[in-house]
Protein backbone atom coordinates (compact mmCIF):
# COMPACT_ATOMS: atom_id res chain seq x y z
CA UNK A 1 0.00 0.00 0.00
CA UNK A 2 1.04 3.19 -0.75
CA UNK A 3 -0.06 6.89 0.17
CA UNK A 4 0.71 10.18 -1.49
CA UNK A 5 0.49 13.79 -0.80
CA UNK A 6 1.37 16.58 -3.41
CA UNK A 7 2.70 19.56 -2.44
CA UNK A 8 4.11 22.82 -4.33
CA UNK A 9 1.44 23.69 -6.90
CA UNK A 10 0.56 27.73 -6.50
CA UNK A 11 0.54 30.54 -9.59
CA UNK A 12 2.85 31.23 -12.00
CA UNK A 13 3.07 33.47 -15.02
CA UNK A 14 3.31 32.34 -18.64
CA UNK A 15 6.94 31.51 -19.06
CA UNK A 16 8.02 30.63 -15.19
CA UNK A 17 8.59 27.61 -13.39
CA UNK A 18 7.08 25.84 -10.37
CA UNK A 19 8.17 22.07 -8.53
CA UNK A 20 5.71 20.00 -7.45
CA UNK A 21 6.84 17.00 -4.66
CA UNK A 22 4.82 14.02 -4.08
CA UNK A 23 5.67 12.29 -0.57
CA UNK A 24 5.04 8.81 -0.45
CA UNK A 25 4.71 6.54 2.58
CA UNK A 26 4.53 2.69 2.39
CA UNK A 27 7.44 0.26 2.43
CA UNK A 28 7.24 -0.57 -1.09
CA UNK A 29 7.97 2.78 -2.62
CA UNK A 30 11.09 2.14 -3.60
CA UNK A 31 9.75 -0.24 -6.34
CA UNK A 32 6.61 1.34 -7.64
CA UNK A 33 6.96 3.41 -11.07
CA UNK A 34 5.45 6.77 -10.27
CA UNK A 35 4.02 9.21 -12.49
CA UNK A 36 2.07 12.47 -12.80
CA UNK A 37 -1.29 12.90 -14.71
CA UNK A 38 -3.56 16.28 -14.37
CA UNK A 39 -6.84 17.38 -14.84
CA UNK A 40 -8.05 20.75 -16.20
CA UNK A 41 -11.64 21.84 -15.64
CA UNK A 42 -14.38 20.62 -18.46
CA UNK A 43 -11.73 17.97 -19.57
CA UNK A 44 -10.30 14.65 -19.08
CA UNK A 45 -7.63 13.68 -17.13
CA UNK A 46 -4.53 13.45 -18.89
CA UNK A 47 -0.59 11.76 -18.73
CA UNK A 48 1.94 14.03 -18.12
CA UNK A 49 4.96 12.12 -16.69
CA UNK A 50 6.41 9.11 -15.41
CA UNK A 51 9.50 7.26 -14.02
CA UNK A 52 10.93 3.22 -13.18
CA UNK A 53 11.10 2.83 -10.03
CA UNK A 54 14.86 3.13 -10.69
CA UNK A 55 14.76 6.14 -12.13
CA UNK A 56 16.38 5.20 -14.84
CA UNK A 57 13.74 5.76 -17.64
CA UNK A 58 11.54 8.41 -17.99
CA UNK A 59 8.30 8.83 -20.44
CA UNK A 60 6.36 12.02 -20.72
CA UNK A 61 3.26 13.82 -22.97
CA UNK A 62 4.31 15.20 -25.91
CA UNK A 63 2.78 18.38 -24.67
CA UNK A 64 5.40 18.98 -21.98
CA UNK A 65 8.76 17.42 -23.54
CA UNK A 66 11.14 19.08 -23.16
CA UNK A 67 9.93 21.60 -20.60
CA UNK A 68 8.97 19.30 -17.73
CA UNK A 69 11.16 16.79 -15.86
CA UNK A 70 10.29 14.26 -13.55
CA UNK A 71 12.56 12.75 -11.17
CA UNK A 72 12.93 10.65 -7.78
CA UNK A 73 14.93 11.02 -5.08
CA UNK A 74 13.80 6.54 -2.88
CA UNK A 75 15.51 7.50 0.49
CA UNK A 76 13.38 10.05 0.40
CA UNK A 77 10.38 8.69 -0.67
CA UNK A 78 9.40 11.61 -3.33
CA UNK A 79 8.79 12.36 -6.70
CA UNK A 80 8.91 15.27 -8.34
CA UNK A 81 8.40 17.53 -11.23
CA UNK A 82 10.62 20.42 -12.49
CA UNK A 83 7.62 22.57 -15.04
CA UNK A 84 9.80 25.00 -16.59
CA UNK A 85 8.16 27.27 -19.60
CA UNK A 86 4.59 27.27 -18.64
CA UNK A 87 1.74 27.84 -20.77
CA UNK A 88 -1.57 28.78 -19.76
CA UNK A 89 -2.63 25.24 -21.00
CA UNK A 90 -0.58 23.58 -18.15
CA UNK A 91 -3.54 25.19 -15.52
CA UNK A 92 -4.66 22.06 -14.14
CA UNK A 93 -5.02 20.08 -10.90
CA UNK A 94 -1.92 17.82 -10.78
CA UNK A 95 -1.89 14.16 -9.38
CA UNK A 96 0.75 11.92 -8.46
CA UNK A 97 0.55 8.40 -8.55
CA UNK A 98 2.12 4.95 -8.34
CA UNK A 99 2.07 1.55 -10.00
CA UNK A 100 1.51 -1.41 -7.77
CA UNK A 101 5.01 -2.97 -7.13
CA UNK A 102 6.60 -5.05 -9.47
CA UNK A 103 4.61 -3.59 -12.50
CA UNK A 104 6.68 -3.98 -15.52
CA UNK A 105 7.69 -0.32 -17.12
CA UNK A 106 6.29 -0.17 -20.58
CA UNK A 107 6.73 1.89 -23.68
CA UNK A 108 3.99 3.97 -23.32
CA UNK A 109 3.35 4.65 -19.87
CA UNK A 110 0.37 6.18 -20.08
CA UNK A 111 -1.18 3.31 -20.41
CA UNK A 112 0.44 1.41 -17.26
CA UNK A 113 -2.03 0.69 -14.39
CA UNK A 114 -2.11 3.31 -11.45
CA UNK A 115 -3.09 2.03 -8.21
CA UNK A 116 -2.77 4.59 -6.17
CA UNK A 117 -3.54 7.92 -6.22
CA UNK A 118 -2.50 11.47 -3.96
CA UNK A 119 -5.71 14.12 -3.76
CA UNK A 120 -3.69 16.80 -5.96
CA UNK A 121 -2.53 20.05 -5.99
CA UNK A 122 -3.56 23.32 -8.35
CA UNK A 123 -1.82 25.43 -10.61
CA UNK A 124 -2.17 28.36 -12.40
CA UNK A 125 -0.50 29.43 -15.12
CA UNK A 126 -1.24 33.30 -16.09
CA UNK A 127 -0.29 35.59 -18.82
Amino acid sequence: QVQLAESGGGSAQAGGSLRLSCAASGRTFGTNHMGWFRQAPGKEREFVAAITWSGVSRGYADSVKGRFTISRDNAKNTVYLQMNSLKLEDTALYYCTATPSGTSWSLWPAQMKYDYWGQGTQVTVSS
